[in-house]
């Protein structure tokens, strides 16, 4: 035998509580969207009937309880044991005669929410010339249907919603709380909406709602400022029609965390979904703050999100397109509006730019990147060397750029954030883009070698320089080069440097794992790191015409920790060890004496 399940009314409101809404504060905006879409059905037959909305809250009704009265089409008994009395039926749909697209409500739930700050709901509602019908809802699952009594009984069509408050809700149902939440949710609604004699609607909403409507850029100004609490770089006019989306985009006036979930306000049927919606934007748009209404978006069973389908996809493809069009516009019409918006929100363009061409370009021709030549944008410096060469991170730029400038080798830094994606990407966009990423092997090939009879005679010295540094795995090589004022540069190959990385988790791993580490290694002998010593400068020229083993291994330690610390290299153990000894050793030499108790 079929048997119907059994609803634990308490525990639906439990479930609504704790898992569904994510406050109690969203009863008003359900009361709000039942009255609204009685309003739009009765409006659909009756064109000049009244659309208002009142709201009572218990300080105004006097007797405890918050009552909101409606000019909507109201309900027949039949409708009322039909629809209120059945969770997860739509009261606004079909049955009524209508498409579901005219109305806000969605899910049926809407006026169980208000059990969430209510112990008892009572529904008098009249439909046309049907007489005035009472339905009263407990919070243990009861609910009855009855005739209204004389008093009770409405002139015209319409709803009056009373709530008897739980003991633990009265904060929700204040006067002022009502108000705000009120104002919040129902702003834009195209019907009057009062709080006792209060008006929270506002009106239509500030951005252009027809294609081609003009733009009051200063009313968005304001808007912003009002509602979002800053005043916009820019903004930005949206239109999605397939979605029946209109709205704005607001450029931050300042920068924030990429990283960061940028939310938006988003109306449905200029009903407040949610003040921090996700996914309207793609998220390299970080940079805007969209509001907007739409009527074909479809909302979570909550309704304080958006549902993630085919049209939100491509709604925010096309919202992307529309923030993208924008900045190329800037780059046409007033490229020094768009470097100070580069100089904010560089992130979210290069971005951008690391997946789309049009970005990429504008990158290119706008954003001055970091290099040892001055600060040049790509193109410039392009235009300028024709080859683009960049190191790769910020330490290697910061190790190599000076010397790189010194040997008339221009390089660009692109350790930045995107940076070097975005070079390694512009052979894509223009085949005749070079780039190549510096390598330390490329200066030591500028580096000017020692004559023949010079090289001889500094052999010993290089022995005793080569036995300081073995244990530490570098090589010792004597070169002539610029500037003169640096005595020693320490390079390392990215082979040397990948080799390092493996030895250091070698050290971490257990058996099995170094085992394969151990094995990549041995499939991939580095180059060694060398330091370079300058003989052109007076001091390296003074250490290698020692003659004391001791004393030319302490000089040559020393120029090597500093070439490391020079470098911005990672110091490791041995490295720090290495450091104060020859310190302590070349002060040693340096303050001569006997030790005294």
């Amino acid at each position: 035998m079929d048997r119907t399940f059994q609803v634990d009314l308490r525990g639906v409101v439990d479930l609504l509580s704790h898992h569904l809404y994510g406050s109690p504060r969203v009863y008003v905006r359900e009361l709000l969207q039942n009255a609204v879409d009685a309003i739009t059905a009765r409006r659909a037959a009756e064109p000049d009937a009244p659309a208002r909305v009142r709201i009572e809250p218990p300080e105004l009704t006097g007797d405890g309880t918050l009552r909101v009265h409606d000019t909507g089409i109201g309900l027949t008994e039949a409708q009322v044991h039909e629809l209120l009395a059945t969770i997860g039926r739509s009261s606004k749909r079909d049955e009524l005669g209508f498409s579901r697209h005219e109305f806000l409500g969605q899910f049926g739930i809407g006026l169980l929410s208000c059990f969430l700050v209510a112990d008892e709901i009572r529904v008098v509602t009249r439909h046309a010339d049907e007489p005035t019908v009472l339905w009263t809802g407990w919070s243990d699952g009861r609910y009855s249907v009855r005739a209204a009594e004389p008093e009770q009984a409405r002139d015209e069509p319409g709803t009056t919603v009373t709530l008897v408050p739980r003991r633990d809700a009265d904060k929700w149902l204040g006067v002022p709380t009502v108000t705000e939440l009120a104002r919040l949710y129902g702003s834009l609604l195209p019907v009057d909406v009062r709080v006792g004699d209060t008006l929270t609607t506002t009106g239509p909403p500030p951005w252009p709602t027809t294609p081609g409507d003009p733009v009051d850029r200063a009313a968005l100004q304001r808007y912003a400022q009002e509602l979002l609490g800053f005043a916009p770089f820019d903004v930005l006019p949206l239109s999605v029609p397939e979605a029946g989306l209109t709205g704005a985009a607001f450029i931050l006036p300042a920068a924030v965390n990429p990283a960061a979930r940028a939310g938006h306000r988003v109306h449905l049927k200029r009903m407040l979904l949610s003040e921090h919606a996700e996914g309207l934007l793609p998220e390299w748009a970080f940079f805007a703050h969209c509001v907007v209404d739409a009527t074909e978006l479809r909302p979570t069973a909550s309704r304080e999100a958006l549902y993630e389908d085919t049209l939100l996809t491509a709604v925010r493809e096309s919202l992307g397109d529309q923030i993208r069009a924008w900045l190329v516009r800037l780059a046409t019409h007033d490229p020094r509006r768009l470097g100070e918006f580069l100089q904010v929100h560089h992130l979210g363009v290069k971005a951008l730019a690391v997946h789309d061409d049009e970005m990429l370009r504008l990158v290119e021709q706008w954003w001055p990147m970091d290099t040892n030549v001055g600060t040049l944008t790509l193109a410039e410096f392009r235009r300028r060397h024709s080859v683009i060469r960049y190191a790769a991170s910020l330490d290697e730029f910061r190790q190599l750029a000076a010397v790189a400038a010194a040997q008339d080798l221009p390089v660009v830094n692109g350790g930045y954030t995107y940076d070097t994606e975005l070079i390694e990407r512009l052979p894509t966009v223009d085949r005749s883009v070079l780039i190549e990423r510096l390598e330390p092997s490329d200066l030591t090939t500028r580096f000017e070698l020692l004559d023949p009879a010079t090289e001889l005679a500094l052999r010993p010295f290089r022995t005793a320089a080569q036995r300081a540094l073995e244990r530490l795995g570098c090589e010792v090589v004597l070169r002539a080069y610029d500037p003169v004022s640096l005595p020693a540069l320490y390079l390392v190959s990215r082979s040397a440097a990948f080799h390092d990385q493996l030895a250091a988790s070698r050290d971490r791993a257990d058996e099995l794992w170094g085992g394969v580490l151990d094995a990549l290694a041995a499939s991939a002998p580095p180059d060694r790191p060398q330091l370079v010593l300058n003989h052109r400068n007076p001091l390296v020229r003074r250490v290698t015409t020692l003659t004391d083993p001791e004393l030319v291994g302490l000089a040559v330690e020393a120029l090597y920790g500093q070439a490391l610390l020079l470098g911005h290299h990672p110091i490791r153990a041995a490295d720090a060890a290495l450091l104060n000894s020859s310190f302590l050793g070349l002060l040693g030499r340096a303050v001569p004496g006997v030790d005294r108790d």
